[in-house]
C-alpha cells in the first residue's frame, strides 16, 4: 500500500475517502485540514487573542500544537492555554500537569482556574452532595463558564476548543435523544453572540475523526492523558460514542454525513431560535433564556453537607 501524496509506503488508510497516506503525508494532511476549516468557517483573523481551552488530553494538546505552528505565520497573533480543574480525584492532576508541560515545551502562555476558586466546590464535591443530574452535565456547563470567565480575564476575544467531529456527532445525537432538537443548531463550528455578551467560540476540530487526532498526537509524539474521566460511563455520551464507532466500522463516513447533514438543516433551526430572548441572570449577571442561569440553578442543588 503506497501513500497517495509521496508513493512511499503507508502507514495509515482512510477508509472513507479510499487513499493512504504516510506518517509525513498524514501529519501535513491534518494540520492542511485544519487550516481549511479555520479557512471556510472564518473562524480565526490575522490579530487575535486565542484562549485554547487546554485539558491535557490529546485533542485540545494536537488543537494547541497546530495552533501554534500557524501562529508563526502571524506575528500578531497571541495564544493563551486555559486549563480548568474541576476537582477530580485521581484524574485531573495528571491532566493539569501534561498541559503544563506541553505549554512550556511549546513557549505558550497558560493559565490555570479551578472549580473550587471560581464556584467554591470541586466536582466531586458537587457530584456527592446531589444525584438530580448526571456528573457529565454539572461538569459541562460549570466548566463553560470557567473557560469563558478565565478567557475574559486573559483578555481573548476568541475561544478555541478541541471539539473533534465524534464530539460534534455524538451533541447532535444526544440532543436528539434529550428530545430537545433545537438545541443541535448551537452545535456548530463558529459559536457568535451578536450582542458581545459571550466570547465567540471556534472548533478548528470539528471536521477532524476521534481516531485521526489520536493518531496525529501519537505519531507528533504528543505526550498526553490516555486514562478516561472516571465518570464518562455514567454518560449517556458514552452509549452514544460506542454505537456510532460500530455504525463507522460498517459503515465508513457516517459520521461525516451526519455532521454535513447538521450544516444543511442549522439554519432552518437557528431562525426559530432566534426568538428566544437573552437576558441577565438575577443572581450572577450572566447571559440566560430565564431568569437565573444553569450554573446558578446547579450551584444551589450542590449544597454540600
Amino acid at each position: 500500500m503506497r501513500c497517495r501524496t509521496c508513493r512511499n509506503e503507508a502507514f495509515y488508510r482512510r477508509l472513507h475517502e479510499g487513499v493512504a497516506l504516510c506518517k509525513t503525508c498524514f501529519l501535513k494532511d491534518i494540520e492542511e485540514k485544519i487550516r481549511r476549516t479555520i479557512a471556510k468557517f472564518n473562524m480565526l483573523r490575522f490579530d487575535d487573542h486565542i484562549a485554547v481551552a487546554v485539558s491535557g488530553g490529546k485533542d485540545s494538546l494536537t488543537l494547541l500544537r497546530v495552533l501554534r505552528k500557524l501562529e508563526k505565520r502571524f506575528p500578531r497573533a497571541t495564544l493563551t492555554a486555559v486549563t480548568i480543574d474541576e476537582g477530580i480525584r485521581g484524574y485531573r492532576a495528571e491532566a493539569v500537569k501534561l498541559a503544563k508541560k506541553s505549554c512550556k515545551e511549546l513557549g505558550v502562555d497558560h493559565v490555570v482556574v479551578s472549580f473550587r476558586e471560581l464556584f467554591g466546590k470541586t466536582l466531586d464535591q458537587i457530584v456527592s452532595s446531589k444525584k438530580e443530574l448526571s456528573p457529565c452535565s454539572y461538569c459541562g456547563v460549570l466548566r463553560r463558564r470557567a473557560i469563558q470567565m478565565a478567557a475574559r480575564e486573559a483578555k481573548a476575544n476568541k475561544i478555541a476548543t478541541a471539539h473533534n467531529l465524534d464530539d460534534e456527532v455524538q451533541t447532535i445525537l444526544l440532543n436528539i435523544f434529550h428530545g430537545d432538537a433545537k438545541r443541535i443548531a448551537r452545535v456548530e463550528p463558529v459559536l457568535v453572540d451578536p450582542a458581545g455578551r459571550f466570547l465567540q467560540r471556534v472548533k478548528p476540530l470539528c471536521e477532524i475523526p476521534e481516531k485521526e487526532v489520536a493518531l496525529y498526537a501519537y505519531v507528533s509524539g504528543i505526550e498526553f492523558q490516555t486514562c478516561p474521566c472516571p465518570y464518562l460511563e455514567t454518560a449517556l455520551r458514552n452509549d452514544i460514542r460506542e454505537m456510532l464507532n460500530r455504525i463507522e466500522e460498517r459503515h465508513p463516513g457516517t459520521k461525516f454525513t451526519i455532521f454535513r447533514s447538521m450544516e444543511r438543516l442549522r439554519d432552518s433551526l437557528k431562525a426559530s431560535m432566534a426568538r428566544t430572548e437573552l437576558r441577565n441572570c438575577l443572581r450572577c449577571g450572566e447571559p440566560t433564556t430565564g431568569s437565573v442561569c444553569e450554573v446558578c440553578k446547579m450551584l444551589d442543588r450542590a449544597v454540600v453537607a
